[in-house]
């Protein structure tokens, strides 16, 4: 194993630590390719499975072996209209599974997101039966005041770039704790613990995935 590869494997394993002391189920994958196994091995066929705004599931191919297997997808992606979006957005929280990613994880188990909307913040807090969270180890900062920071600083000046919206960071990649009415940073969630134990499973990956 490369130095890089021992570093993010003992680190990683020790933040599996502090999230399973938290309430979370938790594992650590050296790959995305192993950590998409291990989700879909987590996830009962048959099942309605939805998933958040990630690009790390995307990356690790998750939400495409959902809808191309035996699974009850709940795809906001394949809506049309804004209505049938809504709907979906909706449906995803009486979903079996909720798929989605992290913006910072702190080094003591705490698992930082902002969101626009606010959708996927509500389906990690509440609704799901289960919420699936697969994170890189560029996800993981010391402390939870320094996940926030990487929340709003790195992932959603990263995530503008995507949608390119009417907001300071979309024009010049740093946040300006803007009031935008497009801003992504309008709900801001810390998952201290898990209740019910065991609803929010984590997947650390040794790769850099996501923003």
């Amino acid at each position: 194993m490369t130095p890089r590869e021992l570093f993010h494997e003992k680190r990683g394993n020790t933040v599996v630590k502090h999230l399973q002391e938290r309430g979370f189920e938790a594992c650590y994958c050296k790959t995305g390719e192993e950590a998409k196994k291990k989700a879909l091995e987590w996830m009962e066929e048959g099942a309605s499975v939805a998933w958040g705004g990630s690009m790390t599931i995307q990356e690790i191919g998750l939400t495409k072996a959902v809808r191309e297997g035996n699974y009850r997808a709940i795809d906001r992606e394949q809506a049309v209209t804004a209505e049938e979006k809504q709907k979906a957005a909706m449906d995803a929280l009486s979903a079996d599974y909720f798929l989605t990613s992290a913006n910072g994880i702190s080094e003591d188990g705490q698992l930082v997101n902002v969101d626009g909307n606010g959708n996927r913040v509500a389906a990690i807090v509440f609704g799901p039966k289960h919420v699936i969270v697969v994170a890189g180890m560029n996800k993981v900062v010391k402390t939870a005041q320094d996940a926030m920071v990487r929340a709003r600083t790195v992932a959603a000046p990263f995530n503008q770039q995507r949608f390119l919206k009417h907001t300071p960071c979309a024009t010049t990649g740093v946040c300006s704790d803007c009031k935008s009415s497009e801003c992504i940073c309008n709900q801001l969630l810390t998952t201290r613990n898990c209740r019910p134990a065991g609803r929010i499973q984590v997947i650390l990956v040794g790769e850099e995935l996501g923003y």
